[in-house]
């Protein structure tokens, strides 16, 4: 099968040019003038973007927390990925305390037989005792190329300093990427404890008692054990400028340290978790929502490319239940927000239509930069003869209103909930194949195939 899409201004992390681009199968096969009578379909793409399909490297699909599940499974959440114009997500198994972390990884492995895209996973080690050093090994070679360690939640994913720079050095060694949760979970743990003693429990709760200078140390003492094992590290959903700064200073003493934020952290503000009839659980999230200057500063540090990705923390769950189990202690609200649906939306909205980022720029932090990172690159994140023909027809005119009645996620809210956004996905192909079309999903569940990555990262800025 021989597609040509014509008439497009094709856009990728490193140019910005009007071409066809020709797909032979699954593949790209040429950019440039195409012979339209040579090919099997035309799909015009006259006034439209043709850009790679997006990479997000952290979501998490039917994934245990705080005695409940996120509500998006491997489908449903990869169905909203998909017409949101992301053609490839990384997940991440959860090592159970004591267990050989390769069960955890089989598990998401058949959960994710059901994915409308392409997908990874990152593995979580919350236990890195001699005799689950071999498993990392042998997931590696699997393409598990990278593990993720918190440094919150303590009694249950939190890692002392010593897993910390063991998984770190194992890490160095076999050419894997430590994505880390940068939070001081023992002093967070003790201001829950005091605030719940003398005052109301209340969403607003999250921001009181996770402060910026709890993510700003973890994130420094992360780097530095980083820097000791000679390991490359990626902080994960950043949202305070003062740890941005430490990643800022670790990539100047030349340290391959990288840094992600989300929409939310971009676009919201800690005032949402101020909403009467306990409306502000929707917002709770871990690194919570923070200051208009953070907001702000977190726009600049993209700008400047003091960080790297924006990624979405997809951690949808429901109002009407599941965040009510925290009414009474907000400790207990499951904490994440829906968002991959709408990732690229909202960023080319309020980045490119608004003057704060060229289209190339977009691409790089949605597609480019994720694909490098996470060995991938040029096979996604790309448009050159050879890459997977994972493809957003991205119309910059296009009408987006955010309503949780009509949304892909199965969350029952949605935290843009009457915004209007201008530019979105048309089209989107996966490998070759028309998966959404006019903004509707036309593919099938398991159609999406297992990424094997490389074991080694491409900079980025």
């Amino acid at each position: 099968m021989r597609t040509a899409i014509v008439g497009g201004r094709v856009v990728t992390g490193s140019g910005d040019f009007y071409s066809d681009v020709l797909i032979e199968g699954e593949k790209i096969a040429a950019v440039g003038s195409v012979d339209k009578g040579a090919v099997d379909d035309v799909i015009d793409a006259t006034d439209r973007l043709v850009m790679p399909g997006g990479v997000d490297p952290h979501t998490h699909f039917s994934t245990p927390l705080k005695g409940t599940r996120t509500v998006d499974d491997f489908e449903s959440g990869t169905i909203a990925a998909a017409v949101g114009g992301t053609t490839t997500i990384i997940d991440f198994p959860l090592q159970a305390p004591g267990e050989d972390p390769r069960v955890s990884h089989e598990e998401w492995r058949r959960a994710g037989e059901s994915a409308v895209i392409d997908w990874g996973l990152h593995q979580i080690i919350t236990d890195l005792s001699d005799e689950f050093v071999p498993a990392v090994d042998a997931l590696v070679a699997e393409g598990v190329t990278s593990l993720k360690l918190f440094l919150a939640y303590p009694g249950n994913r939190m890692v002392d300093d010593r897993t910390l720079f063991r998984a770190m050095r194992e890490a160095a060694r076999t050419g894997a990427m430590v994505l880390l949760h940068c939070e001081n979970g023992l002093v967070i743990d003790e201001l829950e404890r005091e605030l719940l003693r003398t005052t109301e429990s209340t969403p607003y709760c999250n921001a009181l008692t996770r402060p910026p200078l709890t993510e700003a140390e973890a994130t420094a003492r992360g780097l530095a054990v980083a820097e000791l094992a000679n390991a490359p590290v990626y902080i994960v959903h950043m949202s305070a400028v003062e740890a941005v700064e430490h990643v800022r200073r670790a990539r100047e003493r030349g340290l391959p340290a990288y840094g992600e934020t989300c929409p939310q952290y971009l676009l919201l503000t800690e005032d949402k978790l101020k909403g009467d009839d306990f409306d502000g659980a929707k917002y709770v999230m871990c690194p919570p929502l923070r200051s208009e200057a953070n907001r702000q500063g977190l726009w600049n540090a993209l700008i400047a490319k003091d960080l790297q990705v924006v990624s979405t923390d997809h951690t949808a769950f429901r109002f009407g239940d599941q965040k009510q189990r925290g009414r009474d202690d907000f400790r207990q609200i499951p904490n994440g927000v829906p968002g991959i649906e709408w990732r690229n939306t909202l960023l080319y909205d309020f980045g490119v239509h608004q003057g704060k980022m060229s289209p190339m720029r977009f691409v790089q932090l949605v597609a480019t930069n994720p694909a490098k990172l996470f060995g991938m690159y040029p096979i996604k994140g790309e448009i050159q003869p050879g890459s997977d023909a994972d493809l957003m027809i991205f119309d910059p005119d296009r009408r987006v209103t955010y309503t949780a009645a009509q949304q892909w996620t199965r969350s029952d809210y949605n935290p843009y909930e009457g915004w209007q956004t201008r530019g979105a996905p048309e089209k989107v192909l996966l490998r070759g194949k028309v998966i959404v079309d006019d903004g509707e999903f036309v593919g099938r569940a398991g159609q999406g195939r297992f990424i094997r990555r490389a074991p080694q990262h491409v900079a980025c800025d």
